[in-house]
Formats: C-alpha cells, sequence, structure tokens
C-alpha cells in the first residue's frame, strides 16, 4: 500500500473497557421500573378497592334513608286515613240484624271535618326534601385541569424541544466517531 500508512490487517482490535457504569445506570433505571410497577400494582389492588367498598357503603346508607322515610311516610298516611274512617262498633251491627227497626231520617248538623296538621306537616316535609334533592347539583368538571409542561409552552415550544433533543442525539454521535488526537 502507501507509505505512512499505519495499515495493520494482523493487529488484533483494543480491549473493550468495562461497562460497569452502563450496567449500573441501567439497573438503577430498572429497579426504579420495578418499584412503579409494585406500587401501581398494589394501588389498583389495595386502594381502589377500598375506594369502592365506602362508596357502596355510603350508597346503602342513602337508599336505607331514603326507605324509612318514605315507610314512615307511607305509615303516617295509612294511620290518618284510617282516623279519619268510621267503623261501625259490632254492638250496633248484632242489633242491626235483631230486629227490623224503620230507620228514620233526622236531620243533624255535621261538623266540618278540621284537616290535620300533623299530616300536613309531613307531606310538607317530605315535599321539601324531594325539591332539595332535585335541586341538588353534582359539581362536575367542564375544562381540563391546567398544568404540566405542555400547557405553559404549548406545540411550538415542544417542537423546538424536540429538535434541539435530536440535535444532541447527532452532535453525540459525532463526537463519539471522531478521532481523539
Amino acid at each position: 500500500m502507501f507509505e505512512g500508512d499505519d495499515l495493520n490487517v494482523n493487529a488484533e482490535p483494543p480491549e473493550e473497557s468495562s461497562n460497569r457504569t452502563f450496567i449500573i445506570a441501567a439497573s438503577i433505571l430498572g429497579g426504579i421500573v420495578l418499584l412503579s410497577i409494585i406500587c401501581l400494582a398494589a394501588y389498583a389492588l389495595v386502594v381502589i378497592p377500598s375506594q369502592r367498598t365506602a362508596a357502596d357503603a355510603a350508597e346503602a346508607a342513602a337508599v336505607a334513608q331514603q326507605t324509612e322515610i318514605a315507610s314512615q311516610l307511607t305509615q303516617t298516611a295509612e294511620a290518618e286515613a284510617l282516623s279519619q274512617v268510621q267503623m261501625p262498633s259490632p254492638t250496633a251491627a248484632a242489633s242491626a240484624t235483631a230486629s227490623p227497626t224503620p230507620i228514620i231520617a233526622v236531620a243533624t248538623e255535621t261538623p266540618t271535618p278540621t284537616p290535620n296538621i300533623a299530616a300536613t306537616e309531613t307531606v310538607a316535609a317530605a315535599l321539601t326534601q324531594a325539591a332539595v334533592a332535585i335541586q341538588t347539583t353534582v359539581p362536575t368538571s367542564e375544562a381540563l385541569p391546567d398544568g404540566g409542561f405542555a400547557d405553559d409552552v404549548g406545540v411550538p415550544g415542544l417542537a423546538a424541544l424536540m429538535i434541539v433533543l435530536v440535535a444532541v442525539i447527532f452532535f453525540a454521535r459525532r463526537l463519539r466517531t471522531s478521532s481523539v488526537s
């Protein structure tokens, strides 16, 4: 070949240096990923079921309370209805069948029934509770939260950051392949 070429065909390649730093860094990153997976599994298996159980218990308590209120209102209405109906006495029924007595209609003054204030108050309370339940609104989110890096810099900032990082990759490659003098 040419004079001055340092081409040595039979020369062995230089011995590779130890990759101890890479192995340590890879082990640390692997440990972080493994720890993250364990924490995620613990959250999914412990925290979420307990939250669902608590929500179910609260819903069951609310249904039980509503059922109790409805039962009390029904019992109050039934008691009011039964108190207004006058049942014939058993002695009057027995005497009516025993001897046929002519019935004479006599005009009497009948008192006007006064409304039962307790029943009215119970119904008013039930209607008030129903109105409050209808008017109660559940707060919902109408907009996405404003936080994070992408919200601050936007798409142009992310594109610029991408270009800078790709340039760092190319420069790092270039520096690795350049000869050290």
